[in-house]
């Protein structure tokens, strides 16, 4: 598995053959690379609605989209995507097979307006977990990305006890998300053995200092990426 963060939450993780971008948002100053620089993937996953998560979604409209229902139907009516997981998308705790990985649907807790139209409801907001084979299986490499989202219990009684992720990916912004201590917290309760900060130095409101993050986390490895560098998770 090998992954490449483009700043903020913009992911693009490679698993065997299958390549998947996860929110795609290229306007943060993380990176130097534009929506069509990027090859069209052939899924794009995103964990909700809000413009910081979906803005270039368009560019990659003919991959196929893995999303909740309500934020297909918003994608494909604005976006011109014709084609999601199941013909309609999935929802929590749904696992579906993309390509050479699997992908499971996971809880997040935050809000999930459309865009800016906070009156307009993309569902429930998802993190979600990736694997190389079955979620749990011993010889499955794993990756939950947790999305935008604040501390929760399930982080170490769901994800941690039953899907067992080998990387976690999470928020360390604040304001918005989990801050830097709380997502210590959360990377402990998965039991990872290593660990991405993410959604951060993209707004004043959720400038940080990623050293504070490796701080808080006692027992993974804390990769600080380079924007735009590809990382081999094995």
């Amino acid at each position: 598995m090998e992954l490449t963060w483009h700043g903020h939450s913009t992911w693009h993780v490679t698993v065997g053959e299958t390549d998947l971008l996860i929110d795609p948002f290229f306007d943060n100053p993380k990176t130097d690379l534009e929506p069509s620089d990027l090859e069209t993937p052939d899924y794009v996953l995103l964990t909700h609605g809000h413009a910081d998560h979906i803005a270039h979604a368009e560019a990659f409209s003919d991959a196929t989209l893995v999303a909740t229902p309500e934020l297909v139907s918003y994608c494909e009516a604005e976006f011109g995507f014709e084609d999601a997981v199941g013909g309609m998308g999935m929802n929590l705790g749904g696992t579906v097979e993309c390509g050479d990985a699997t992908v499971t649907m996971v809880r997040a807790d935050h809000t999930n307006g459309i865009m800016t139209e906070n009156d307009q409801s993309a569902g429930m907001p998802a993190g979600f977990v990736i694997a190389d084979g079955e979620p749990t299986a011993a010889d499955s490499t794993t990756l939950y990305n947790a999305g935008d989202t604040a501390l929760h219990s399930e982080m170490r009684d769901v994800i941690g006890d039953y899907l067992e992720p080998d990387a976690a990916i999470v928020p360390i912004g604040d304001h918005f998300t989990m801050g830097p201590e709380q997502a210590g917290v959360a990377v402990d309760w998965t039991g990872a053995a290593h660990a991405f900060p993410q959604h951060y130095d993209t707004f004043p409101p959720i400038e940080q200092d990623p050293a504070d993050f490796e701080a808080a986390v006692s027992d993974a490895d804390v990769h600080i990426l380079e924007a735009d560098e590809p990382f081999s998770l094995e």
